[in-house]
């Protein structure tokens, strides 16, 4: 898959591309949101390895919108993109799933001063607990949210997601080496489910300083060939 992004800026990492695994491993079919989409490359990997996607997406930056749309036509995938900041998407339509590479670092750590950054990394840009709420105002019932986030804020999430009557069912997290705290989390949550939480193995990124077979095979089936342009 060819994809554009910004020759300097905010581009996506692995993050995505592990993202687009742990999504396509619960194959995905209907009307699926991308939410952040950035470049599109989660929504548009998703879409591609799934037939039966219809594929949404929302960005609140003008130029993220622009390299997501040429993204969507160099790739022949059929994509409609709302410029908009989530929080004020039209709450009419429903999904049968919402994706999402939210911001997640806290406030915390420091900021950077670029724009472009800011709003792609920091979560202060989207509160969970806000998050959260319009997720479950615009996600059809017994349907999937699946996003990645900050391994360290788990218990939060597991509690924001509570309030708003949704459940974890499927949570992996990701260590950079075997003998490293996890750095990230994906999860699968679902709104009406009673399902009890079910924890995958851990998934090692690196062995040494090649990435881990796993991840080798997840970047030769997204097949992502990156070029750094303005438009």
């Amino acid at each position: 898959m060819l994809l554009y992004q910004p020759s300097s800026g905010y581009c996506y990492n692995s993050d995505s591309i592990f993202l687009y695994d742990f999504i396509s491993s619960f194959k995905p079919k209907g009307r699926v949101l991308d939410v952040g989409a950035g470049c599109g490359v989660v929504g548009l990997l998703v879409a591609k390895d799934n037939e039966k996607v219809e594929l949404e997406a929302v960005e609140k930056q003008e130029l993220f919108v622009k390299y997501a749309t040429i993204n969507a036509r160099v790739n022949k995938i059929p994509y409609k993109i709302h410029k908009s900041d989530f929080l004020e998407l039209d709450e009419e339509s429903k999904y049968d799933y919402i994706i999402s590479n939210p911001p997640f670092y806290h406030d915390g750590v420091t900021k950077s001063e670029n724009e472009m950054l800011f709003n792609a990394r920091y979560n202060s840009n989207l509160p969970l607990e806000q998050f959260f709420k319009k997720v479950t105002k615009i996600l059809k019932p017994n349907s999937h949210f699946i996003f990645c986030y900050d391994a360290s804020q788990f218990g939060l999430i597991c509690e924001e997601l509570s309030k708003v009557k949704m459940r974890a069912v499927d949570v992996q997290f990701i260590h950079s080496k075997i003998d490293r705290v996890a750095s990230l989390v994906m999860i699968h949550a679902r709104n009406g489910s009673k399902s009890l939480m079910k924890i995958l193995p851990p998934f090692i990124s690196f062995e040494g300083d090649e990435f881990s077979q796993k991840a080798k095979e997840i970047y030769k089936k997204a097949s992502t060939q990156s070029i750094k342009c303005q438009i």
